[in-house]
């Protein structure tokens, strides 16, 4: 094959490639205050994220927020690291590394795992495609349910990177697979292997990430996502209404949020009697801050100092067979034009 001028990498050598990109939130380096800090700063700077004017977000921001904030939330996650690392950047890798090999029958697709704020950076990952020669893209944010400050941030940061691309891939988005019954079966069965290993308790929370209350008001169906999933649950379980019930956690800043919160939540139930609850966060993919200090530790700890015995938290799916075999039904779903190869991959589910 003849080279211009200037060509460094002949990309007519590598097989054309779909690429899948897996992507989470992300985390901070290390569970120290700089990290927090720089973690914090790309996070919070994110339109999407704080939805309020730039003049009036960004001194508050880098005036009182990350001046205070790194600290704090370095102890919380100190707490639930890892000889590994983070747990949302470990439980990542093995799903990426599972949900890999799960495709490896399935020819020609390439997995990339990517952050959307912190390491592997989407820019990152992207490059690590474009070097597979990706014909096409299908960018799967492991965000059941959709919002704009997770969901489209994701969109946003990869149109944005695919910019800088002459050649433009096909590009694909899964924005919500918030009632796929793949990923409704695999939450059953999660609690149900719970319940069979600990006993039943007096109720189960189905916690969800809240976000403000102002943001469902202006369009964001992320409310009515969260109570789908968990009404499928709960049917899939067989529960009665007055067994089960949703509440929203890691609230932010003094505005309203999606209620009911979980921490007044749990100890209201703890103070009427209540000796031992369940929760679950069908809302994490994997296991992260959210779910193993806030919930597992801080919220347990409420619970019991309000009168109760027991918050047992059930896991995330991580790298569950069940989940993976979730994500690949998605990819192969929304991959693109051969059938065969679909049903192939449909066919292992």
């Amino acid at each position: 094959m003849p080279h211009y001028p200037g060509e460094t990498h002949d990309s007519h050598s590598v097989p054309p490639t779909s690429g899948v990109l897996l992507c989470n939130l992300g985390t901070p380096t290390a569970p120290t205050p700089g990290a927090l800090r720089r973690f914090l700063a790309q996070f919070l700077s994110d339109p999407r994220v704080v939805e309020l004017p730039r003049w009036l977000w960004l001194p508050i921001l880098y005036g009182i927020i990350l001046t205070f904030r790194p600290r704090r939330s370095a102890r919380a996650y100190a707490k639930v690291w890892t000889p590994a690392g983070s747990p949302l950047r470990v439980f990542s890798e093995q799903q990426a590394a599972a949900l890999a090999c799960e495709l490896a029958t399935t020819p020609n697709i390439k997995v990339a795992l990517a952050m959307r704020y912190g390491e592997p950076s989407i820019a990152a990952a992207l490059a690590e495609l474009r070097t597979a020669n990706v014909q096409q893209i299908l960018v799967l944010p492991v965000y059941p349910q959709y919002s704009g400050a997770a969901t489209g941030s994701v969109f946003d940061a990869v149109t944005r990177e695919l910019l800088s691309w002459r050649r433009i891939p096909a590009f694909r988005f899964i924005a919500s697979y918030h009632d796929d019954p793949g990923y409704i079966a695999a939450l059953a069965s999660s609690v149900r292997e719970h319940w069979q290993a600990n006993g039943p308790s007096e109720r189960l929370y189905l916690s969800f990430h809240g976000i403000p209350h102002r943001s469902v008001l202006a369009g964001d169906p992320y409310f009515d996502h969260c109570h789908a999933t968990a009404r499928l649950v709960a049917e899939r379980l067989g529960l009665a209404q007055d067994q089960w019930q949703v509440v929203f956690q890691s609230r932010f800043g003094r505005a309203r949020w999606l209620e009911p919160y979980a921490a007044a939540t749990f100890q209201a139930a703890a103070r009427a009697g209540t000796k031992v609850i369940d929760v679950v966060c069908p809302g994490f993919a994997v296991d992260c801050l959210e779910t193993l200090e806030e919930i597992a530790i801080q919220n347990r700890d409420l619970f019991s100092a309000a009168g109760g015995e027991a918050l047992r938290y059930i896991p995330a799916l991580n790298a569950r067979a069940d989940h993976i075999q979730v994500l690949a039904s998605l990819i192969a779903r929304n991959l693109a034009p051969d059938t065969e190869h679909v049903q192939v991959a449909m066919s292992r589910i």
